[in-house]
């Protein structure tokens, strides 16, 4: 039974439709990409990060694109972290991590009464609507649709997706992170998934 998902979105820019490593989406909208190869979707549910391909081509396609690239200041990441914060109390939702990267997101969120897509939708729009509010969106559009998830299915799977999430800063030479809505996973000694709130951290 999936208890959880772990979900990545990007901002505008940072993995195209048409990636040569593969990606989620099912095909390219624009003309300037679709030069550069039709969509290359996969239903891989690992990361294809690390997988050898022609980074001219992938270089050449971003190169093309009708806006620059998205790539969130510490400012504007802590901004997405209050518009997350506050969809997550309006909702319910349960996050066990997150880690809000210069050009992507990665959290770790548990089963839902509603789908994880129409979560991460609501998400990128509350973000939207927070970086607006402070002033501090991108003259693009801030995210590109869909998402790439792993279903969670026992507590073991959770805890590594979550360790996973917690070191992914550092692959950018960045401090991990604390968020004030990120609750803490364990397990009780039958083997049940258990939660407690986390202590505030940055946010």
């Amino acid at each position: 039974m999936v208890i959880g998902h772990h979900v990545i979105f990007s901002t505008y820019g940072f993995w195209l439709p048409n990636d040569p490593r593969g990606s989620w989406s099912d095909f390219v909208g624009k003309w300037e990409l679709l030069r550069f190869g039709f969509a290359t979707k996969t239903t891989v549910r690992r990361s294809v990060a690390g997988v050898e391909h022609d980074s001219a081509r992938r270089i050449a396609a971003k190169a093309a694109l009708r806006y620059p690239p998205v790539i969130l200041s510490g400012i504007q990441a802590r901004a997405v972290g209050r518009g997350f914060a506050r969809y997550i109390e309006k909702s319910g939702l349960t996050v066990w991590a997150c880690s809000i990267l210069p050009q992507h997101v990665h959290m770790v969120v548990g089963r839902h009464s509603f789908d994880v897509e129409y979560a991460v939708n609501q998400l990128k729009g509350y973000a939207t609507r927070q970086l607006r509010a402070e002033d501090l969106h991108p003259s693009s559009a801030c995210w590109v649709r869909g998402h790439w998830r792993v279903f969670l299915n026992k507590p073991q799977d959770v805890g590594r997706a979550i360790r996973y999430v917690q070191r992914n800063p550092e692959k950018d030479h960045l401090p991990r992170q604390q968020w004030p809505f990120v609750q803490l996973f364990s397990r009780d000694p039958q083997g049940s998934a258990s939660l407690a709130r986390s202590p505030a951290g940055r946010g």
